[in-house]
């Protein structure tokens, strides 16, 4: 009987990593796995799922737990681990809640709460190790799951009205208050929206490894993945030259220190 050879992608290689996010875009946008919420598109477990396949890792589903409150109120928690296949090695883990006094969900079976509290247990695991990768395709970085109750509010009659809401405030507040952080982060306190052409996947996974790096702080990191999404492609170059930069003048004085 003839193997099948399934292409698979090593996390840890930048390269394939790149080709990992530019397949995610594609593969997310032609399945349609995310939800648009408030103008932001966000991932629905499927995709999550894709990526982790894609890189051989598997979601095992370790705990559900019936929390008893009373009130006829049906909550579950579910505890998720990652198995990398490779080595079988577990990797990441993720937990999550879900009952049927949530928005929404007051219909719900007691079955689909169980299972429901099993899919955002997954998703958060991915989103534990896999969120800069999604980010590079071009997406949120918290599993569509997460956000139902708004995905139920963007299906009423506001839904058209809901994304221009949320956008007035980025015209105004983050680029004003983005002014006077750091100057080594120019490109994200411009980044109020995209003017120009969209940056790439390929931009946005080297951004992503440059933010890697040792020399840059969390704090500038979380700071200029806020806005990776937003940012044009003339921008996210400046972004990449400038942190290269700097990671170039850190190493130097770390050099001459030592």
């Amino acid at each position: 009987m003839e193997k099948r050879v399934i292409e698979s992608y090593d996390i840890a290689n930048s390269n394939e990593t790149l080709h990992l996010a530019q397949d995610l875009a594609k593969f997310i946008k032609e399945n349609r796995l995310f939800h648009n919420i408030q103008g932001k598109a966000y991932v629905n477990v499927e995709g999550w799922q894709y990526a982790g396949a894609r890189l051989g890792i598997l979601p095992i589903i370790e705990k559900l737990d019936r929390i008893d409150s009373g009130d006829g109120e049906y909550k579950y928690q579910a505890e998720v681990k990652l198995l990398n296949l490779r080595n079988q090695q577990v990797i990441g883990s993720g937990f999550a809640i879900c009952s049927n006094k949530e928005f929404g969900k007051k219909s719900y079976q007691e079955f689909a709460i169980a299972s429901m509290a099993q899919t955002r247990a997954i998703g958060k695991a991915y989103r534990n190790i896999l969120a800069w990768i999604i980010r590079a395709a071009g997406y949120e970085p918290t599993p569509a799951e997460e956000m139902d109750y708004m995905i139920k509010d963007d299906g009423a009659e506001p839904a058209v009205k809901n994304p221009k809401a949320a956008e007035a405030p980025k015209k105004s507040k983050p680029a004003a208050e983005k002014k006077e952080e750091t100057p080594k982060e120019p490109a994200a306190s411009e980044a109020a929206e995209v003017q120009g052409e969209p940056a790439s996947v390929k931009q946005k996974t080297e951004l992503l490894m440059l933010l890697n790096n040792k020399a840059i702080t969390n704090e500038e990191k979380n700071k200029m993945l806020e806005n990776i999404n937003s940012l044009d492609s003339e921008r996210i170059e400046k972004a990449i030259l400038k942190i290269r930069k700097v990671i170039n003048e850190r190493k130097e004085r770390k050099q001459e220190a030592a």
